[in-house]
Parts: C-alpha cells; structure tokens; sequence
C-alpha cells in the first residue's frame, strides 16, 4: 500500500535534511558532542555486535562511518552504506568500506551482500521506507545471523507530545554544531516496533534499554533480533 502523501513529503526530507547536515553531524559524532552517545548508547551497541562474534557487519545507514571503523579496530569486516552521498564521501574520507545505497536499493535487491550481522543504530527514521526495508533484510542475512536496532527510547523521545504513533521534527534543539535543516523522523510507541518486527517475520530474542548513567533514564532501546522464518525450517 503506497503512503499517503504527507508521509512522502516527509520521507524525502529526511533525506533532503541529512544532506544538508552532513557536514554538521560528522564534526557532532566525531568530537564526542552527544552526551548520551559518548557515555553509553556508541559503547552498548558495540558490545552487542561484538557478543555474537561477528565475521562480517553490514551497517545500514552508516552515517560518517564510526561503527565500522570501531569495528575493524576489532578484527570484524564491516561495511557501511548510507543513501547520503555526503555523509558516505566523509565516512570513506576517514578509512573503511564505504558504499552508497538507499532503502530503496536494498529493497530492490541491488545490494548484492550477505552478512552474519546486520545494524541500524539509530538510522530507521521513516514510516513506509522502514517497514519495506526492515521485512526485506532477512535476503541479507546469513543463517543463524543477527538483526541488531537501537533507537531513541520512545518513552524519553516522546517528550510532552502524546504517546502516540506519528511524525515528529527533530530541530537539532541543544547540538552543539550548526544544523541548517530540520529534519523529520517517525515516532513509533514500543508496542508499535514490537509489532513491525513481528509482522516482518523477525523474532525478537532479546531487547535492551540501556541507562543514562547520570540520570538513570533510558537513553536508547535496542532490539536484537533473528530470521523468525529460519526457527521454522529447523
């Protein structure tokens, strides 16, 4: 079913934001700018790819490239790729494999890889782009292999606004680096990404929150997931 046509504005706009703000956040993520990514949510998403003793990372909007150069430095192959020419020319500028490839590319089939671990730390902004892309990933993933999210905790990221499914605008309200365009994302509730992963045939085997160590609050929720259809066959 196609999105209406508010939710296509929004999709291209995220796009159209992160285009405008790459340069902006590369200097945010790599001067350690982001209090929350600094003290906890960079390091639990690190821990949880590395616990499956991965052979090879596929990083879905990858963004500047941190994650797969952390995790090279570890001895796993990754690669990254993000649909923002922008932010892909920084992250290759910086070292690591690096490729530039949208949602719809994947959902296409036009990214000819298989990994054991594939990881969407905080890049699953939109509405119909995510629920195609996250139901056609398990072509990506070797069997046995791992499906790792973290996302903004819905219960903090909602803020005063009402606990409920729809799109929000992210201003960039406190970073420290200049963003010159705002940019729409998705807000779900926890039950509604529950319920996509599950309609999408994953099969949630665990899901973390993990704490702000200074206020105690969740600073992410992450989920860790697996090919719901591979538990049949076996």
């Amino acid at each position: 079913m196609s999105s209406a046509p508010n939710d296509q504005i929004h999709e291209r706009a995220i796009l159209h934001s992160w285009g405008e703000n790459a340069n902006a956040w590369t200097q945010t993520v790599r001067e350690g700018h982001i209090e929350s990514r600094r003290l906890i949510t960079d390091q639990s998403i690190l821990d949880a790819v590395l616990e499956g003793r991965p052979h090879s990372v596929l990083d879905l909007g990858c963004g500047e490239g941190w994650l797969v150069r952390a995790l090279a430095m570890q001895g796993v192959q990754a690669i990254g790729v993000d649909a923002v020419p922008e932010l892909i020319h920084r992250a290759a500028q910086a070292g690591g494999d690096f490729r530039v490839a949208s949602y719809e590319d994947i959902i296409e089939g036009r990214l000819p890889i298989r990994v054991d671990t594939l990881v969407c730390n905080f890049a699953l902004l939109g509405k119909e782009s995510v629920e195609r892309l996250v139901a056609c990933l398990p072509q990506l993933l070797e069997e046995g292999g791992r499906f790792i999210v973290q996302t903004v905790h819905p219960l903090v990221a909602c803020g005063d606004q009402p606990y409920i499914d729809g799109w929000r605008e992210e201003n960039w309200t406190g970073f420290w680096a200049a963003f010159t365009v705002h940019a729409p994302w998705y807000f779900r509730t926890l039950s509604n990404w529950i319920a996509m992963f599950a309609a999408s045939g994953w099969r949630l085997s665990e899901m973390r929150e993990p704490l702000h160590p200074e206020t105690g609050r969740p600073a992410s929720v992450m989920f860790i997931l697996q090919d719901g259809a591979q538990d049949i066959l076996l």
